[in-house]
C-alpha cells in the first residue's frame, strides 16, 4: 500500500487506516470473552497483513477492551509494534463515572489526561503512544493547562506527536496558538458521501493550510456505503442516500470495483490526504478496502459522486 508522511513527523502511515473500535465485539468489559479475544486478534492481523500500519483506538472503546486486546497481540507478535503507528484518544467520561449520579461529559484536565495516557499505556503493553488526541472538544478546556500536560507526556517519553478528534476550525486554532512545542498533527473528523459538512465549513481547509492530517472517522457512512450492508436508513434523508448508493454503484460497476472501493476512493481524492478510518472486522472487508488506495477518480466522477451527496447541481 502506498504510504503518506504524517505531516511534521517521522512516522509513516498507510492511506487507510484501521479502526479498532469493534475488534472486541462487545461493549461491557464484563461480555469479554476468550474467544472475542482471539476474534479481535485475528482481526487485527489481517489488516496489518493488508498494509494498513495506522491503528486507531480511543479509551473508550470497548471501555479499554480494544487496547488490551492489541496489547495481548503485541505480546504474541512483538515486531508488529515497530512497524505500525499507534493512536489512541482520550477525554470522554461516560455517566456514572466516579460517582452514580456524575454525567456523562467530557474531561480535559491535565491531571485526568495524565491518568488517560498511563490506563492506555498499560493496556497497550507499549512505553510510548505515536499520537495521543482528544476526543471531543471539551468546552471548559483550558488551551494552557492541555499544553502542560502534552509536554508532560512528550517530556516524559510517553508521547510522540498530538492530535484532537471532532474539532472545528476555530477551536483547534485556539488550541494550537498555545501549542508552542507539540503542533497538532491530525484531526479525526466525520466525512464520508452522507456527511460533506468538512468540505464547506473549513475544516479541510485549516487542514491543507496548517498541514493537519484529516483522518475520517466512518467513511462509509456508518456502514450505507459498504458492499451489501443492509443498513436501515433515517426515513427523512432516505431518498438522499438512496440516490448517493445508486451513483456510487453506477461508478463501481464502470470501473469493476465494490461499492466500498469507490466511496473510499472519492475521499482519497481530495488534497486536502484524508485517512480514511476503516473499522470493518471482516477479513474480505478489510482486504478490499485497500483497492482504493490505486483507485484514481476523475473529476467528472468526484463531482457526480459530490452531486448526488449534496443532493444538487453545482451552483
Amino acid at each position: 500500500m502506498t504510504t503518506v508522511p504524517i505531516p511534521h513527523t517521522d512516522l509513516v502511515s498507510s492511506r487507510l487506516a484501521y479502526g479498532c473500535m469493534r475488534i472486541s465485539g462487545v461493549w461491557n468489559p464484563a461480555d469479554l470473552t476468550q474467544s472475542h479475544i482471539e476474534a479481535g486478534k485475528q482481526s487485527l492481523l489481517s489488516a496489518w497483513e493488508a498494509g494498513y500500519t495506522l491503528f486507531d483506538h480511543a479509551d473508550i472503546y470497548g471501555q479499554g477492551t480494544c487496547e488490551s486486546i492489541h496489547g495481548e497481540l503485541f505480546k504474541d507478535v512483538p515486531s508488529m509494534r515497530k512497524e505500525i503507528v499507534i493512536a489512541t484518544k482520550c477525554g470522554i467520561r461516560f455517566g456514572g463515572d466516579p460517582s452514580p449520579t456524575s454525567p456523562g461529559r467530557y474531561d480535559f484536565r491535565k491531571e485526568y489526561i495524565l491518568e488517560c495516557c498511563d490506563r492506555s499505556l498499560k493496556r497497550l503493553g507499549i512505553e510510548t503512544i505515536d499520537i495521543y488526541q482528544l476526543h471531543r472538544p471539551d468546552l471548559l478546556m483550558d488551551p494552557h493547562e492541555v499544553a502542560e500536560a502534552f509536554d508532560i507526556l512528550h517530556t516524559s517519553g510517553r508521547v510522540r506527536y498530538f492530535g484532537v478528534s471532532n474539532f472545528k476550525p476555530s477551536t483547534l486554532s485556539m488550541l494550537q496558538s498555545v501549542l508552542e512545542d507539540h503542533f497538532l498533527v491530525v484531526n479525526q473528523v466525520e466525512i464520508s458521501l452522507g456527511h460533506i459538512d468538512c468540505l464547506y465549513d473549513g475544516t479541510l481547509d485549516q487542514c491543507i493550510e496548517e498541514n493537519v492530517l484529516p483522518l475520517a472517522w466512518s467513511p462509509l457512512g456508518g456502514g450505507f456505503l459498504g458492499e451489501g450492508a443492509e443498513v436501515k436508513l433515517d426515513r427523512a434523508n432516505a431518498d438522499r442516500l438512496l440516490a448517493i448508493q445508486k451513483a456510487v454503484d453506477e461508478v463501481a460497476q464502470k470501473h469493476g470495483v465494490s461499492r466500498t472501493v469507490v466511496a473510499l476512493a472519492w475521499l482519497l481524492k481530495h488534497p486536502s490526504k484524508i485517512v480514511p478510518i476503516v473499522g470493518s472486522t471482516k477479513p474480505h472487508n478489510i482486504e478490499d478496502a485497500v483497492k482504493a488506495d490505486s483507485m484514481d477518480l476523475d473529476r467528472e466522477d468526484w463531482y457526480r459522486l459530490l452531486i448526488a451527496a449534496q443532493g444538487h447541481p453545482m451552483p
